[in-house]
């Protein structure tokens, strides 16, 4: 529990920063729909970080799970991950898709990681869309072009490893002079911890970056990251993703 800080209304200071923070106490699991990808491992971290009841829904998504009308009631996107809150706003269920927008209804729902200053709201968010926009979709194209590709493309190998490193470069310049994003440990932190943990598949080297791998290292230490770290779906490891059934359901998908 976090201190109060000294002062001589001291008691009415501590009532009203406990009404601030009270929140009703989550009496049923969200549910949690999940596969093990950097995405699905940013609402892990989140719901063990707020100490949120969950249970896991595990969606195979290389056996195209993703593509059942009941998940898609959920996730009109079919992607994981997604949350079905039966406590949302006004006390009725809401669900939730896009990994960056359950960041921000969990961290408003229990007032973590997600300042209530609009200036350094702001400042959160627009480091949390700098991962959705950018560190995401380039790092994933790094790691499909080096690793998933059915035939060696020099360019786009080159491309997407190159636009990876600049982003990182961005980011190492941004840690230089604070512990974290933002400041303070925040959700845009939440965010990369997922893809950066997989930098050498992106053909990155930390040890250029010397700013992100002591973020990357302190992010990691953290209790809460290493048990939404190794929340698990069942049958997640025996995936061969080199199967050419699983590169059609997961690469070759058009509108439906």
């Amino acid at each position: 529990m976090a201190r109060t800080a000294r002062s001589k209304p001291r008691r009415k200071a501590k009532k009203a920063a406990s009404a601030r923070t009270r929140a009703p106490a989550q009496k049923k699991p969200i549910d949690f729909y999940f596969w093990t990808t950097p995405n699905g491992v940013k609402i892990s971290i989140m719901l063990e970080e707020c100490r949120l009841p969950y249970r896991v829904l595990p969606v195979n998504i290389s056996k195209g799970d993703q593509f059942e009308p009941e998940f898609l009631e959920i996730s009109a996107n079919n992607r994981i991950p997604a949350i079905v809150d039966p406590q949302g706003p006004g006390g009725k269920a809401i669900s939730v898709f896009e990994s960056g927008a359950i960041l921000q209804y969990l961290a408003r729902k229990t007032g973590k990681f997600y300042p209530a200053a609009e200036r350094a709201r702001t400042d959160v968010d627009q480091w949390l869309m700098w991962q959705m926009a950018g560190l995401g979709p380039m790092a994933g194209q790094a790691h499909h072009f080096r690793h998933y590709a059915p035939e060696q493309l020099p360019y786009a190998i080159a491309r997407y490893t190159d636009e990876c490193n600049r982003l990182y470069g961005v980011m190492n310049k941004r840690l230089a002079d604070r512990d974290f994003l933002c400041g303070k440990y925040s959700i845009a932190d939440i965010a990369c911890i997922g893809w950066v943990r997989r930098h050498e598949r992106h053909g990155q080297d930390l040890a250029e970056f010397p700013h992100v791998k002591r973020w990357f290292e302190t992010v990691l230490a953290r209790p809460a990251v290493q048990r939404g770290l190794h929340v698990k779906a069942e049958k997640a490891d025996e995936v061969d993703m080199k199967d050419p059934k699983v590169q059609g359901v997961l690469f070759n998908q058009r509108a439906r």
